[in-house]
């Protein structure tokens, strides 16, 4: 089997152990959300703002909690198309200390953890996202490790992201595996799979979607992005790639800026 493939979503209920929802500073509407993730066998929490519009599914960066984009200011920063009803923000929880950047497991371990993360994701978070806006126009977004995340959840599920807005990512996972290197391995590396990309089901659900990629002139990811929209292209599948100049780097006050810029 494709090991691309993977079993529809499912809209399976949810065993909500604690959700709140207030209003922040006043008009932005801000839910946090904790249940038993039966992927992950704990735990697992998530933030939700706004009360509209197109659903954004936000991951955080390298070993970052659900609440990093709110503590990062990049919340707020969106407060307009928030409190607007054109976008809504979904930020789940990550469990790279479980996976990728630990060190104390063998990579066969690390990679193992990352499938359950996304199972999580795909059969638990999705569907909320989808009960509350409906089954189309899922975008996926993160920043630095989070695009990652972000790119590769979008890429291994053409059929329910349509797009993805990616900040100083990074699309290769090698660096993480001490020179093991395995088929699943290799189908959560979007840099490898897309390169030898030939199914055409994938490519016609591709081609349909929207990519981007968004780097700055100092940003140390720069290479990467100019690489994988080079794979992008070679495969026809639409995408833009922006490299901010004036100094731009790889830091939270230009992701601000960015996000301002491409989402939704």
């Amino acid at each position: 089997m494709n090991l691309l493939q993977n079993p529809l979503c499912q809209n399976k209920p949810l065993r909500v152990e604690y959700s709140a929802v207030k209003k922040l500073n006043k008009t932005m509407n801000r839910e946090y959300h904790k249940w038993y993730s039966q992927s992950l066998g704990r735990d697992m929490e998530l933030l939700a703002y706004g009360h509209g519009g197109t659903p954004v599914l936000v991951f955080p960066t390298s070993q970052g909690r659900f609440f990093e984009y709110e503590d990062r200011g990049m919340a707020e920063t969106l407060r307009g198309k928030l409190d607007s009803g054109s976008m809504r923000l979904f930020c789940v929880d990550s469990v790279d200390s479980e996976s990728w950047y630990n060190k104390s497991v063998h990579p066969r371990v690390r990679i193992a953890r990352h499938q359950q993360y996304e199972n999580y994701v795909l059969t638990e978070v999705v569907p909320r996202i989808q009960q509350v806006n409906g089954a189309g126009g899922l975008v996926t977004h993160g920043c630095s490790f989070g695009a990652y995340h972000a790119m590769n959840f979008a890429l291994r599920h053409p059929q329910l992201v349509t797009k993805c807005v990616t900040m100083g990512g990074a699309f290769e996972i090698k660096q993480f595996l001490d020179g093991y290197y395995d088929d699943d391995c290799y189908f959560h590396s979007p840099h490898d799979y897309m390169q030898s990309m030939a199914d055409g089901e994938y490519l016609k659900n591709f081609r349909s979607n929207f990519y981007v990629m968004v780097t700055g002139e100092h940003d140390m990811c720069w290479d990467k992005n100019e690489r994988f929209a080079q794979v992008l292209r070679s495969k026809q599948i639409p995408h833009q790639l922006y490299v901010w100049r004036d100094g731009t780097g790889h830091d939270w006050p230009w992701w601000q800026r960015m996000a301002q810029a491409y989402l939704p």
